[in-house]
């Protein structure tokens, strides 16, 4: 990937990455590998919820015995950049709002995620991260991977919407013509983290439809 303009430490933006127990580890893997390729991110925040353990170990293949490991294991080793915090430690920095981020991104997010922070419930670091998010007035982003959904789940989609949040499901793109499934995944993860105002070298943007 080109390499992004330099950025100064004090410019530098903390994103907070929740990865819950939804099909689609490899979107979180993805994610991961381009915050910690970014020259302007300085410090990722990862919280991984029990379940989303257990999908990492399922659908990557990954040894989530030890959690000191996990960052490296996500970012092919190059996780210089990641914090790894335990779900249930809510008294961890990004729980208070007096600690600053600049956004969050939960992905993939279950429905029983979105339903907690849409009722503004923080029984667990990755839902009171989201919280603090919400009630500062900072980016949050909910990588919602789930189908079809129930009623229940469109009011809640509609009442995070209402109190701040980006939802974003994971609905891959096919106007750039993907060859791979990396394709499909790394497009997906750029879109998300043009929201959070980190645009991507490698994204495809549309220019238009081609004229005969």
């Amino acid at each position: 990937m080109p390499a992004m303009p330099p950025v100064s430490a004090f410019n530098k933006k903390s994103i907070v990455l929740g990865v819950t127990g939804a099909s689609g580890a490899i979107f979180a893997r993805r994610m991961l590998q381009l915050l910690e390729a970014d020259g302007r991110v300085g410090k990722i925040h990862l919280v991984i919820s029990g379940s989303g353990l257990k999908v990492l170990r399922e659908e990557l293949d990954l040894d989530v015995s030890k959690s000191a490991k996990i960052p490296a294991l996500l970012a092919a080793g190059r996780a210089r950049k990641t914090v790894y915090l335990l779900d249930s430690d809510v008294g961890a920095s990004i729980a208070s709002g007096s600690y600053r981020v600049d956004g969050m991104v939960v992905i993939p997010c279950t429905t029983g995620c979105l339903a907690q922070i849409a009722n503004g419930i923080a029984s667990t670091l990755i839902e009171r991260a989201a919280d603090v998010c919400l009630k500062e007035g900072r980016k949050l982003i909910l990588a919602i991977r789930d189908t079809p959904f129930s009623r229940v789940h469109l009011e809640n989609l509609l009442r995070a919407q209402e109190a701040g949040a980006d939802i974003f499901p994971i609905i891959p793109a096919f106007y750039h013509r993907p060859q791979t499934i990396d394709d499909l995944v790394t497009q997906f993860n750029c879109r998300v983290l043009a929201h959070l105002g980190l645009e991507q070298a490698d994204q495809f943007g549309w220019m238009g439809e081609k004229k005969l």
